[in-house]
């Protein structure tokens, strides 16, 4: 199935590209959340008269990112939970609670947006947290796990 991409997609293309992608791939994802159109001349003509407005959008959305990144360097926040006397948690720090610490102290950033390599948080302490908040603007924060007591 050949596509125009929308938007830019990560591992597969930019804004403008036409790509072919396997059927389902298109028909489940991309066509479905605004990701792309199927490659039609009709399409094709609809896609360069727009190109410029959808180039500005993307524009916008890549200079937000780059502002959110900016503020985002160098963060350390403090997230407490209970543990153990050898500095395991009882339970974890995920995704879900790490958005919510950043919300506290005025950071909006989304729960999808955070990576956690190696899975959630088990044992206290400082550990590094990559926040993904565009296609190729990423940043590195600090979270340091206490023990609440």
């Amino acid at each position: 199935m050949e596509v125009i991409l929308l938007k830019k997609v990560e591992n597969l293309g930019s804004l403008g590209d036409k790509v072919t992608v396997r059927p389902g791939y298109g028909r489940n994802y991309l066509l479905p959340t605004g990701h792309a159109i199927v490659a039609t001349d009709a399409n094709i003509k609809v896609f360069e008269e727009r190109r410029t407005e959808l180039e500005r959008q993307a524009f916008a959305l890549l200079a937000d990112a780059e502002e959110r990144k900016e503020q985002l360097i160098g963060l350390k926040i403090t997230v407490a939970r209970r543990a153990g006397t050898e500095g395991r948690l009882f339970g974890s720090v995920g995704n879900a609670d790490i958005a919510a610490a950043l919300q506290t102290v005025g950071y909006p950033v989304e729960k999808h947006e955070i990576r956690l390599a190696q899975g959630p948080l088990r044992t206290t302490g400082e550990h590094d947290v990559g926040i993904h908040l565009h296609t190729g603007v990423d940043v590195a924060i600090k979270v340091e796990i206490i023990s609440e007591e």
